[in-house]
């Protein structure tokens, strides 16, 4: 695969020794049974959820709940909150570094992440952002309107939606410029009223002795080695989660201006997290 940011350095090369593999057995079959256990799961639920409930659901957000908080139980990530859950109508953003942000967002919060098309055929990650309901869209100018459409038809229906601004992951030492195009959508007349963003900054503590850009996945490295590497480490570290007091959409006069005190809060948070 290929992400878009890459970093001056190249990754850090890391050789998994005996004791590693012996830890990404111990991990990594419980990990595996647990995402696709959970996975076939919510596939059974969702077939009564949706002729039942339709866009609504219910149910199966809180499967998903506890397949990612578990995860890192079984990782030995230790998962850190900090801040208030919004309880406004709205979506949330935040910064991206890894593919460990899915876990870590949806273990705290029930969300719909809004994801470029192309994830949707990533496989294994693809077929878990499909069955988690992600909003998947095209990078079209042409197709605004109908995405905006989208989104209001989401959130209207009570899903938080996730979006990642950044519109890359990066080494998770950074938080790179917002991308201003989605903000857009939040300015529709039939939501602007209302309607508030909740910022949440993504801080990732390396294993002691480890580089700080440990959990990062960036460039074009590929997503089986990256995970091999996470279950081999003999020691974890941890995730931390900051989220910021909503932002109310109508107290901003344009996409740009609530775009860049989103990333203004998202990146204070991290940097202060990374420092302490």
């Amino acid at each position: 695969m290929s992400i878009s940011w890459h970093s001056e350095e190249a990754p850090d090369r890391v050789r998994i020794t005996a004791l590693g593999w012996c830890l990404v057995l111990l991990r990594g079959v419980p990990l595996a049974l647990l995402v696709f256990g959970g996975l076939l799961l919510l596939l059974a639920v969702r077939l009564v959820e949706r002729p039942l409930f339709g866009l609504q659901r219910p149910v199966t957000p809180f499967i998903t709940q506890f397949v990612c908080r578990n995860a890192f139980r079984l990782m030995g990530i230790r998962y850190i909150t900090r801040g208030t859950l919004m309880r406004q109508r709205g979506p949330v953003v935040a910064n991206h570094s890894s593919w460990l942000d899915i876990f870590a967002l949806n273990a705290r919060k029930r969300i719909y992440f809004v994801s470029k098309a192309e994830v949707a055929g990533w496989p294994g990650i693809g077929w878990l952002a499909r069955a988690t309901g992600t909003v998947f869209i095209e990078r079209n100018p042409k197709k605004a309107r109908e995405q905006a459409d989208l989104f209001e038809q989401r959130l209207r229906a009570g899903h938080k939606l996730l979006f990642f601004p950044e519109g890359t992951s990066t080494d998770g030492l950074r938080v790179l410029r917002f991308k201003t195009t989605l903000f857009a959508a939040f300015f529709n007349d039939h939501l602007r009223d209302g309607l508030h963003v909740q910022p949440v900054s993504v801080v990732y503590h390396a294993p002691k002795g480890a580089p700080a850009r440990f959990y990062g996945w960036w460039g074009d490295m590929d997503f089986g080695p990256h995970l091999l590497k996470v279950l081999a480490a003999p020691r974890q570290g941890a995730v931390e989660l900051i989220y910021h007091p909503p932002l109310k959409v109508s107290d901003f006069p344009d996409r740009k201006a609530l775009a860049a005190r989103a990333e203004d809060l998202v990146r204070s948070g991290h940097q202060k997290a990374l420092q302490s």
